[in-house]
């Protein structure tokens, strides 16, 4: 699994009725349950439980394929069944019996022939319940996904070592690196669909999904080294892909076959052509499908990664939701405060978060900041709670916000002092959030230009994050004059605190 933030922000998981519904309408997982059904006393498989080369034409024709027929190229048929077929075996579709029991010795194990009986998940199919049917579709994805990283197996056939042992260095594969890197481009694809940048339709182009992994975070120019590292990383991505889509993992628009065939024509190690971004859809499209965001995430948290899920919080305290949803990108924590909202009568709610709001610590002004986006999804019935929090100093500005944003009558006007202590604590959240971010700066501009005498009045506040918050304006402000002025105020904020 690549690097990832200490907590990512949460996903927006469909209910499991929903994913079980998907996951069965997957293609492999549909035929590998047609096949568990389809076998019987008569199915001979192998001593690893594969079917006899012999059983595969008819395997093919129950799943209705045939090579020629709908884009399927010669050995297709037999291929799809046999992987169906694997699968329905690893996920206790159906149970290998007798296979290589009575055989003397490995000569004898290797020629065994089995056969099967149904499985004890076969029934769960239609009997259990949308957990049972998620856990034998986790089992069908952990089947491909350790077939996506094993190379092709013609290549295999030239690196046997005697006695049967795979050459490994030989063939230049590292079974662990291969897995890695493909959890890795998983955990920046899941990372690139759930967090604020992501597009409409989440899908992303394979050489930025390649690029993710290869190309430094401090690198500027890409050097020819590093674009031939991709190219090649998109080619294996679009081969794993190709394999993760009929488990519904994925989505996945494969790269435009004329580029393929530019590259097949040239030499063997030319890379792919510069990207041409005004039709980036010909390199390749991928996007998690949402039992895909179901299965990486299950992934994730199986290797130990905080990989939250929006509803997470629905039951804790308002601390805990302020605190949590102050690491979350702004739709996220909207998210996760809607279904936090649901289980609360609107006052009890209301009072709750403006409770949680107060404090002095670092992390106060960003948590004042969710509690005031959090307090503008909740309707006119947490009015009292709003009014009974109007002469407190830390909480008395976005009360007033609030209420006549509202439109709410006999709201009294803010004192001078509340009015530069709400404007210090809404510019500290807004750093602790975005950072300097082009919004940021606007308001800081705006600041400046409407109060002339402002930094002359602001080192004044006393809130812990005075000092800090002039700086930055300072840092922000592009006329040298202003911002001078502002660092100038930082200065005295800080002498004032000693």
């Amino acid at each position: 699994m690549s690097q990832s933030p200490a907590t990512l922000p949460p996903v927006l998981l469909h209910s499991e009725a929903e994913l079980a519904r998907d996951a069965l309408a997957t293609p492999l997982l549909g035929r590998a349950v047609r096949l568990a059904r389809w076998a019987g006393p008569e199915t001979r498989v192998g001593a690893g439980g594969e079917l006899v080369d012999e059983q595969l034409p008819a395997a093919a024709a129950e799943l209705g394929l045939v090579d020629g027929a709908d884009g399927l190229q010669a050995g297709d048929a037999a291929a799809y069944a046999s992987e169906a077929w694997r699968v329905a075996v690893d996920t206790g579709l159906v149970e290998v019996v007798d296979a290589a029991d009575d055989a003397d010795d490995d000569a004898d194990a290797d020629d065994a022939e089995g056969t099967v009986v149904a499985g004890e998940e076969l029934e769960l199919i239609t009997s259990g319940g949308p957990q049972d049917v998620l856990a034998i579709w986790l089992g069908a994805l952990e089947t491909v996904f350790a077939d996506a990283t094993v190379p092709d197996l013609e290549d295999l056939v030239d690196v046997i070592q005697d006695g049967g042992e795979i050459d490994f260095g030989e063939l230049g594969w590292d079974p662990q690196a291969e897995a890695d890197f493909l959890e890795g481009v998983l955990g920046n694809l899941y990372l690139l669909t759930v967090g604020d940048g992501a597009t409409d339709d989440g899908a992303v182009p394979l050489p930025a999904l390649a690029a993710s992994m290869i190309v430094p975070d401090d690198m500027g120019e890409p050097t020819d080294d590093i674009l031939e590292q991709v190219s090649d990383a998109m080619m294996r991505l679009d081969d794993q892909f190709r394999m993760l889509a009929p488990v519904g993992l994925v989505d996945y628009q494969p790269v435009d076959e004329a580029l393929m065939a530019d590259i097949d024509q040239g030499d063997s190690g030319e890379p792919l052509p510069p990207v041409d971004d005004e039709d980036v859809t010909r390199y390749g499209m991928v996007r998690l499908t949402p039992l895909g965001l179901y299965g990486v995430r299950a992934r994730m948290l199986e290797a130990g990664v905080d990989a939250p899920a929006v509803g997470d919080l629905a039951d804790k305290g308002a601390d805990t939701l302020l605190d949590a949803t102050s690491a979350f990108p702004q739709t996220a924590a909207r998210a996760e405060t809607e279904q936090w909202l649901a289980r609360r009568e609107p006052l009890d709610a209301a009072r709750e978060l403006l409770a949680a709001a107060r404090g002095s610590d670092e992390g106060a002004p960003l948590r004042r900041l969710r509690c005031q986006q959090a307090l503008s999804l909740v309707g006119g019935a947490a009015e009292p709670a709003l009014r009974e929090v109007l002469d407190d100093a830390e909480l008395g500005g976005l009360a007033r916000v609030w209420l006549a944003e509202r439109g709410a009558a006999d709201v009294p006007p803010p004192g001078e002092g509340m009015v530069f202590w709400l404007t210090i604590d809404t510019i500290a959240a807004q750093l602790a959030a975005e950072g300097n971010s082009e919004e940021l700066r606007g308001l800081v501009e705006g600041l400046a230009a409407q109060h002339s005498g402002f930094f002359a009045a602001a080192w004044r506040v006393e809130h812990p994050a005075t000092a800090d918050v002039l700086e930055a304006m300072g840092r922000l402000h592009p006329d040298k004059k202003v911002a001078k002025e502002a660092r100038k105020a930082a200065f005295k904020a800080r002498s004032q605190r000693g």
